[in-house]
């Protein structure tokens, strides 16, 4: 079957006959009726509109804060070192670098906009920037805030810095699987009462709590009054089932010791009793080889030395008590007696780290 074809032909229109089947037909039904592509167009981003809205971003940077705030701030990008800019929390590390290169390439930041155009400055964090920079953390909150820090995790649970700044005496207590040991001493850090008390019966039997009562309010008569009452808080791992039975003791005599010690919270809801993180305090008299705190021993030897040889030495033992301590000290050295050495450290780092202004 032929169909009617218009080709053009020296310049003039002319029909021709074309078979359906013939290449020419197909050619020109491809070249006249193709459908169109299904391909997704490329978008090409209007860059009017994206100019626009970083225009509109920076704008309102601007809008948040006055005039003289936006001349406090372009003070400080524009004069700064880097070393004077990472001294805000926010810049430092890579972004007070960027700052230093955008301003040595380009020049002087001229409004609080042009910060965003240094990497890393999106409008969210330029904000941040701008408020550091107007209110910066002072020294003093810095430093207060370190303290708690501190405090939060040497002592549990957390006690106001006043009370602790307000302590006359404390008494520390160390207690281990045979025995439970305290020191007495007061802010002058003299050591007022010093000894230990055998418990050899509590982890035998059945942990009777009735046995545990009788045995730790014995232990408590002899305790003198204080403003505290400090327990050493060891890191043994739960995850050692064979400890499992040390453990259980442990738990049992702080808390028992808690609550025959703490009997005013009742009443005011002010803790007494705090535990004390024992590697804290081998840090502190640099007691530790990696995870493992070492004896006292021979610090505490050291402290009973320079006691009597030193006008003012790190611990005061009363003159009529000193030699009644180096006796005591002298009969449990071959035992090592650890509790004893460590009731006394442990009161010693309280102080010093707690209560007195040394730096964490």
């Amino acid at each position: 079957m032929n169909v009617p074809s218009v080709l053009l032909a020296g310049g003039r229109w002319r029909w021709f006959p074309v078979a359906l089947g013939s290449s020419l037909f197909q050619a020109l039904h491809n070249s006249c009726c193709r459908k169109k592509s299904t391909a997704p167009k490329k978008i090409i981003p209007n860059v009017a509109v994206c100019d626009e809205n970083k225009k509109e971003s920076g704008n309102a940077v601007d809008k948040l804060f006055s005039p003289g705030q936006q001349a406090s701030i372009l003070h400080v990008l524009n004069t700064a070192s880097n070393k004077e800019l990472e001294a805000f929390k926010l810049l430092r590390g890579r972004k007070s670098i960027n700052i230093v290169e955008h301003r040595e390439k380009f020049g002087p930041f001229q409004n609080l906009e042009s910060l965003m155009s240094v990497p890393l400055f999106q409008y969210k964090t330029t904000i941040q920037v701008c408020n550091s920079i107007l209110c910066p953390e002072t020294g003093g909150k810095k430093r207060k805030s370190q303290e708690n820090r501190f405090l939060r995790k040497l002592i549990k649970p957390e006690v106001g810095r006043e009370r602790l700044k307000a302590v006359n005496s404390i008494v520390s207590i160390v207690f281990g699987t045979r025995r439970i040991a305290w020191a007495h001493l007061d802010r002058k850090l003299a050591v007022l009462d010093w000894q230990q008390n055998e418990c050899c019966q509590l982890m035998k039997g059945t942990y009777l709590s009735s046995v545990y009562l009788e045995e730790i309010s014995s232990v408590i008569s002899k305790i003198p009054k204080a403003d505290f009452y400090i327990l050493e808080k060891t890191g043994l791992s739960v995850q050692n089932s064979s400890l499992f039975p040390i453990l259980l003791h442990l738990h049992i005599m702080e808390a028992m010791l808690y609550a025959l010690l703490n009997k005013p919270f009742a009443q005011d809801g002010q803790h007494q009793v705090l535990s004390m993180n024992r590697n804290a305090v081998g840090k502190h008299f640099e007691l530790m080889i990696g995870d493992t705190r070492t004896s006292g021993k021979e610090l505490v030897k050291q402290l009973l030395a320079t006691s009597v040889l030193k006008e003012e030495p790190r611990v005061f033992f009363p003159s009529d008590k000193i030699v009644h301590y180096r006796q005591m000290f002298s009969s449990t050295e071959q035992y090592r007696i650890e509790e004893l050495y460590d009731a006394l450290l442990q009161a010693i780092a309280f102080y010093e780290l707690a209560v007195f202004d040394t730096e964490p």
